[in-house]
C-alpha cells in the first residue's frame, strides 16, 4: 500500500523559468524539480511541454509514493 500521496501540489504552484536557448529554442524550467524542463522553438511551446513534463515527473512520484519537492525558488531580478 502506498502512503498518503499529496495531491494538493500542482503544475501552477511552481515557478517557472523562461530562457532563450542559443542559437535556437527556448528552455522552460521548474528550477525545484530535478530533470523538470522543456526545449522547444517557441517560449510558448517549452511552456506547454513543461507542463505535460511536470505530468509524467507527478505521476512517477506518484507511483512511487513520494511527494513533489516544494518550491524554494525565489525571484530576485527580472
Amino acid at each position: 500500500m502506498l502512503p498518503n500521496y499529496n495531491q494538493s501540489v500542482s503544475f501552477d504552484d511552481y515557478k517557472l523559468v523562461i530562457y532563450r536557448n542559443q542559437p535556437d529554442g527556448w528552455v522552460a524550467e521548474i528550477p525545484a524539480i530535478a530533470g523538470c524542463y522543456a526545449l522547444m522553438p517557441t517560449a510558448e511551446e517549452a511552456v506547454t511541454e513543461l507542463a505535460s513534463v511536470f505530468l509524467l515527473i507527478e505521476e512517477e512520484h506518484r507511483a512511487n509514493g513520494q511527494p513533489l519537492p516544494r518550491d524554494t525558488a525565489e525571484i530576485v531580478h527580472v
